[in-house]
């Protein structure tokens, strides 16, 4: 299938387009400003989509929404397709650890690696404390482009190794330096950047958030209509944006009859997005404080989240990390492992509501537990060989895991 996306277009004013290539990875050249850089948006042909694109099966690997996404030139691993988990209160939680690399981040390279391989970039630059970067490592070993990958050293233990088994070229360096160089990498050696490169406001990829699009698609044909709202981790805001941009496609094409309320759940330590839509500004920086989210503890948001929330309806809230850390017990005791930043969605839920919505609410969970600071840092006491404190360890109060009935 061809892909019917034509133009970029600003978000600041959706009236200024640019055309699809090359991609403009340093926001809009026209409405951005000193203070705010303003990402872009894909367009589509839309009177052009196949009608029936949302009446065939489901199927691994973006292809099969190719109509509406920017060309897929790169191959694939198989994304997407990840499971619609019912827990027992009739919560749904999309659980997209169950990706090639185990996180949400694959949709997002395997358009934006997809974007560098058409345009003829010589290789991949990103700035990750771990799953996009995993990512984009995965997607560029997969079109043969090198991949280099700023991380932080404080990053879990297994992310570097990660890296490395995909072929990428791992940067320490300190966090000021990240941007400029990616800069230089990108203007010097010809790379192209699948993650932010301004410093004003968060731009990203315009063609990444595309990928994002499909969890809405795949959650409206699993349960057969929009949900009325869905819950999400949110750092930067680039999957908030594409989750709700999907739903209103959906309703623009009358796939479904209504748009999802989306709801953004930050880090109490951090809250970028929050901040922004309590002062009504495009972009608010905050401080960042010690927490166990890292993969969304984001100083700075980006103007595609408050897009989201104020085109659907719904609010950014933050969360403690002990909410996350109860979010993610809950979901491990239903079977789901998953990083404690991923619990975002479903902690937000819990503490926030709403709890009458008038019909299913969806919680995205966005990567898998390996991918935790603490991960495999534990150290546990040898059981004993003996009857008795096996029987012990099965039976008393306290005793770890839940016995079936």
């Amino acid at each position: 299938m061809t892909s019917l996306a034509t133009a970029q277009r600003s978000l600041a004013d959706p009236s200024v387009r640019h055309p699809l290539w090359p991609p403009l990875t340093r926001g809009c050249p026209i409405t951005s400003t000193d203070e705010v850089a303003y990402p872009l948006d894909i367009d589509y042909a839309y009177g052009d989509v196949p009608a029936d694109l949302f009446s065939r099966p489901a199927a691994h690997g973006l292809e099969r929404w190719a109509p509406l996404l920017p060309p897929l030139a790169a191959p694939g691993l198989g994304e997407g397709n990840t499971p619609l988990v019912e827990l027992a209160d009739g919560v749904w939680v999309k659980d997209e650890s169950r990706n090639p690399t185990w996180s949400h981040k694959d949709r997002l390279n395997r358009v934006a690696v997809s974007a560098a391989v058409a345009s003829g970039a010589q290789g991949i630059v990103v700035s990750s404390s771990g799953n996009h970067g995993a990512a984009a490592a995965a997607y560029a070993a997969r079109a043969g482009l090198p991949c280099a990958v700023f991380t932080s050293p404080d990053a879990p233990p297994a992310v570097a190794s990660h890296l490395r088994a995909y072929g990428a070229t791992v940067l320490t360096v300190p966090y000021d330096s990240v941007r400029p160089l990616m800069r230089r990498i990108v203007d010097e050696l010809g790379f192209q950047s699948v993650s932010s490169v301004t410093d004003t406001a968060h731009t990203g990829h315009p063609f990444g958030p595309e990928g994002y699009k499909t969890l809405a698609y795949e959650i409206a044909l699993d349960l057969g209509r929009a949900p009325a709202a869905v819950h999400l981790p949110t750092g930067y805001g680039e999957l908030l944006f594409g989750v709700a941009k999907g739903f209103q496609e959906l309703a623009r094409l009358g796939v479904t009859d209504s748009v999802p309320r989306v709801y953004a759940t930050e880090p109490a330590a951090a809250g970028a997005l929050t901040e922004a839509l309590r002062t009504g500004r495009p972009v608010a920086r905050v401080p960042v404080g010690p927490t166990t989210a890292y993969a969304i503890d984001c100083e700075i948001n980006s103007y595609r989240g408050v897009l989201a929330v104020r085109e659907t309806g719904g609010a950014a809230r933050t969360v403690t990390d002990e909410q996350m850390a109860s979010a993610q017990a809950e979901l491990a005791h239903q079977g789901l492992w998953c990083e404690v930043s991923s619990a975002a969605g479903l902690a937000g839920f819990r503490a926030h509501g709403p709890d009458d919505t008038g019909g299913p609410v969806v919680c995205v969970v966005t990567s898998s537990g390996y991918k935790d600071i603490g991960t495999a840092r534990e150290t546990y006491v040898p059981t004993a060989p003996d009857w008795p404190s096996l029987r012990a360890a099965l039976t008393e109060p306290g005793a770890t895991g839940r016995r079936g009935r």
